[in-house]
């Protein structure tokens, strides 16, 4: 059996919960599974899956540029951040 897959109410081949897998992986292709609970309820089974966290980037417009940070600009792109008008919404 899988690491990331627990079986509850009954038992299961290995046959068939790989057959589980591969159907949450087709309905979610762009998703990789960390986990999933199998239930089984007589003729019934329930699937209760967590994917992986998907990598994100917080991206905003910065003098005109869009960035994710600013490590890498030079000192005079980092002076024209710190001296730039911050505009706010007003209450």
């Amino acid at each position: 059996m899988l690491d990331y897959v627990t079986v509850t109410g009954g038992v299961m081949t290995d046959e068939e919960i790989q057959a589980y897998v591969d159907h949450v992986q087709e309905k979610n292709p762009q998703r990789k599974l960390k986990a999933l609970n199998i239930e089984m309820d007589g003729e019934f089974v329930n699937l209760n899956y967590t994917f992986e966290e998907v990598p994100f980037e917080h991206i905003r417009r910065i003098t005109g540029y869009l960035v994710g940070d600013m490590s890498h600009w030079n000192n005079a792109k980092s002076a024209e951040e710190r001296d730039r008008v911050k505009h706010t919404l007003a209450n």
